[in-house]
């Protein structure tokens, strides 16, 4: 937690890594990431407020037996990759 407060980029890393592990069907990871994000930079209110919902509702999206729509997931994604100035891309390898 220390590290994400500190560290820019480690809090990047985490966004891009959460999106990564989506893109990998490896949702309960980057369930895991976002949470973590959101825990450690205390932005869920900010957050949740964003995206019309209660700070309760995002907690239990992104638990263990979370099941986020596509359309939350995104819209979560997205407004965690704006605060960190992201612009997250699809790239071939």
């Amino acid at each position: 937690m220390a590290r994400v407060r500190r560290d820019p980029e480690f809090r990047s890393e985490l966004i891009v890594e959460a999106t990564n592990a989506f893109l990998d069907d490896d949702v309960e990871t980057g369930k895991a990431l976002l949470r973590d994000y959101l825990n450690a930079t205390e932005l869920l209110p900010k957050i949740a407020n964003e995206l019309d919902l209660n700070e309760k509702s995002v907690r239990r999206m992104l638990g263990p037996s979370g099941n986020p729509t596509l359309k939350n997931f995104a819209r979560l994604l997205k407004a965690c990759s704006e605060l960190e100035h992201l612009k997250l891309r699809i790239c071939p390898h």
